[in-house]
C-alpha cells in the first residue's frame, strides 16, 4: 500500500496545466493501492458543491476511475477551498477530515493539517478565518446564488495577494509554539500552507511540509510514505 500527502494545487480553469498534472498523478498512483490524502488548497477557491465546469467534469472523471481501481481519497479543507463539502467528494467516495487528523503507519503515529491554525502570528488571518468558517456564515454563502459567490470568491483572492504584500515572510509561517504543541503526541507531523517544501527535525520530532503545485518550474513536492512507515520527498514534474 501507498500513501501519498499532496497540498496546495491549487487547481482552477486559469491553470488548465496544474489540473492536467492532477490527472497525470492520478494516473500514475492507479494501480499502486494508493491512499491518496490531499490536505487543503486543492482548488484555487471552491464556491460551492454546485459549481460545474467541463476542466471539473475531467478531474471527477479521473477520480472516478481511481477509487474503482481499489484507491482512496482522503481530504482537508484549506484556507481557499474551505467551502467543498460531502456532496462534491461523494462523486468518487471521497472522505472528508476533519481540520486536524491522526494516523498510524507502520509504528508511527501521525498529525495531519493543512497548516494555517499553526501561523498563529498571523493574527489578522486568524480572526477572518473564525469570522469565515462559522457554520451559520458558510451556511448563509452557500445559500447565495453561484455568480454572487464567484464574485465573492475573487474579492477575498484579490484581498489575499495584497494583504500578502505587505506581510512580512515570518508572520506568514508557523509559529514554533503552536509547531511544538502540535508534535507533542505524535511522531511527525505533515502539513501545507506555507509553500515552504522543506523536512524540519525539531523537539526530538520530524515536521515534513508539502510543496505547492508551480506551473512556472512545473514541479510538485509530494510526499510518498509505505507500509513501514518509510517515506520519500518527490519531485513530480508536471508536464
Amino acid at each position: 500500500m501507498t500513501y501519498l500527502f499532496i497540498a496546495d494545487l491549487h487547481l482552477s480553469p486559469d491553470h488548465p496545466r496544474l489540473a492536467r498534472g492532477f490527472l497525470d498523478l492520478l494516473a500514475h498512483y492507479q494501480d499502486k493501492n494508493t491512499q491518496l490524502y490531499i490536505l487543503g488548497d486543492w482548488f484555487n477557491a471552491w464556491i460551492g458543491d454546485d459549481y460545474t465546469a467541463p476542466w471539473l467534469d475531467d478531474v471527477i472523471q479521473a477520480l472516478e476511475q481511481f477509487n474503482q481501481a481499489g484507491n482512496q481519497v482522503y481530504f482537508q479543507v484549506g484556507n481557499r477551498d474551505f467551502a467543498l463539502g460531502k456532496r462534491f467528494l461523494k462523486q468518487f467516495n471521497g472522505i472528508s477530515l476533519p481540520d486536524v487528523d491522526t494516523l498510524k503507519i507502520g509504528h508511527i503515529q501521525i498529525r495531519l493539517e493543512h497548516g494555517d491554525l499553526l501561523c498563529t502570528d498571523d493574527v489578522s488571518y486568524q480572526k477572518f478565518r473564525k469570522v469565515i468558517r462559522n457554520p451559520l456564515l458558510l451556511g448563509f454563502l452557500k445559500s447565495m446564488p453561484l455568480s454572487f459567490r464567484q464574485k465573492l470568491a475573487n474579492g477575498f483572492r484579490k484581498k489575499s495577494t495584497e494583504t500578502k504584500q505587505v506581510k512580512s515572510y515570518a508572520i506568514m509561517d508557523v509559529n514554533q509554539h503552536a509547531v511544538e504543541q502540535s508534535l507533542q503526541s505524535v511522531d511527525l507531523l505533515i502539513h501545507g500552507h506555507t509553500h515552504r517544501p522543506e523536512i524540519h527535525h525539531e523537539f526530538g520530532k520530524t515536521r515534513i511540509v508539502l510543496g505547492d503545485w508551480r506551473e512556472k518550474t512545473s514541479e510538485a513536492i509530494i510526499l510518498e510514505i509505505n507500509e513501514n512507515a518509510e517515506w520519500q520527498f518527490i519531485q513530480f514534474k508536471i508536464l
